[in-house]
């Protein structure tokens, strides 16, 4: 095992390989450094017949992961070293395309809030366990950034419009929640997590124990899921605030629904919000592996954008929560701006292996 004061721990335990994200003061947000070791460590365990299985979990009890370093990549973007935070993306969108593709079950025991970098890390593998304290949440658009780390992928393929919903609000699921969306595969009280940890460690098959460890799944469909599918059906953002807006003013059962929605959109970067939609409809479509390219070409403008910068500093730095968005509103961001988000970078593609 890695010393103590590591961001990120690794243990081999019978026939598991035991991840630990280790960073619990900073909610174990996603470093470069951990993303190079987590990525090296997989490969090893790929290749060891002893490891049948790979299980992560996080230390303390707020968070999985609250996302990527996001103060220190907005150090670098705002320093001018835009390069060595699109290293950063890079080396992470290929190690989530790894835990897509990794040929054992890879277990992700997620107690706390998971987003951003938190959910790239944990629900692209087989099997996702959501504890009580489970809070997911792709909050991006409130922070000038789009909904990454796979984003593309797994939002389009939820029920229905959920996915538009979730990427366009940054809206919370609990565990109940996550598991009927099919984020989590699982539902297990927190207080079985480290015997279910440890019974991982055996030879008996994952499905098996973690069907054996689940609560029932069952879920109601959320109230306003018709309306949510009625309302986020179109292809700009503004038909859907229109449609948003209809239905708050119809006095109808939705209402309160959608003008509480409406007015949460109407707070994110006009930007975020055109190039997040767009993700959802295009990625509809795409190979994941198209999907993982997809972002770096978006990452790969954004970052010398403002609305990133301006978002962390409101958000997450002064917490002023009044971010200055330019352009300011839906009608100056024109199609050719989102779209040039979106062209092919050449030399500088995303390579996956």
């Amino acid at each position: 095992m890695t010393s103590p004061e590591a961001e990120i721990l690794f243990e081999r335990r019978g026939a598991a390989g035991l991840v630990t994200l280790n960073r619990p003061k900073a909610l174990n947000a996603v470093t470069h450094g951990m993303v190079r070791a987590l990525a090296g460590q997989l490969a090893d365990w790929a290749a060891d017949p002893a490891v049948s299985r790979v299980v992560v979990s996080a230390a303390g009890e707020r968070a999985f992961s609250a996302g990527g370093d996001i103060r220190a990549l907005t150090d670098l973007g705002t320093t001018g070293r835009h390069d060595e935070a699109l290293a950063f993306w890079r080396e992470e969108y290929i190690l989530n395309a790894a835990i897509k593709h990794y040929p054992k079950p890879y277990v992700s025991l997620i107690d706390g809030i998971v987003m951003g970098g938190g959910v790239g890390i944990s629900v692209h593998g087989s099997h996702r366990v959501a504890g009580d304290r489970y809070l997911f949440a792709m909050p991006e658009v409130g922070i000038g950034f789009f909904p990454d780390v796979g984003g593309t992928w797994f939002l389009p393929r939820l029920h229905g419009e959920l996915g538009a919903y979730l990427a366009l609000t940054g809206e919370r699921l609990k565990a109940a929640g996550g598991v009927a969306a099919g984020i989590a595969t699982h539902r297990v009280a927190s207080a079985r997590f480290a015997e279910l940890r440890d019974a991982l460690c055996g030879a008996t098959p994952v499905d098996a124990l973690l069907a054996a460890f689940a609560e029932p799944a069952d879920a109601p469909v959320p109230k306003y899921r018709p309306a949510m599918d009625r309302l986020f059906a179109g292809d700009r953002i503004e038909d859907i605030l229109s449609a948003l807006d209809r239905e708050a003013s119809s006095g109808g059962a939705d209402a309160d629904f959608a003008a509480a929605t409406a007015a949460t959109m109407r707070t994110k970067s006009p930007t975020s919000l055109k190039i997040a939609l767009a993700q959802m409809r295009v990625g509809a479509a795409l190979s994941f592996d198209a999907c993982m390219q997809t972002e770096f070409r978006i990452v790969s403008r954004l970052i010398h954008g403002q609305d990133f910068y301006e978002g962390v500093r409101a958000v997450i730095v002064d917490k002023d929560n009044a971010p200055r968005w330019r352009p300011a509103t839906l009608a100056e961001v024109t199609p050719a701006d989102v779209e040039r988000h979106f062209a092919p970078l050449g030399p500088a593609e995303l390579v996956l292996p």
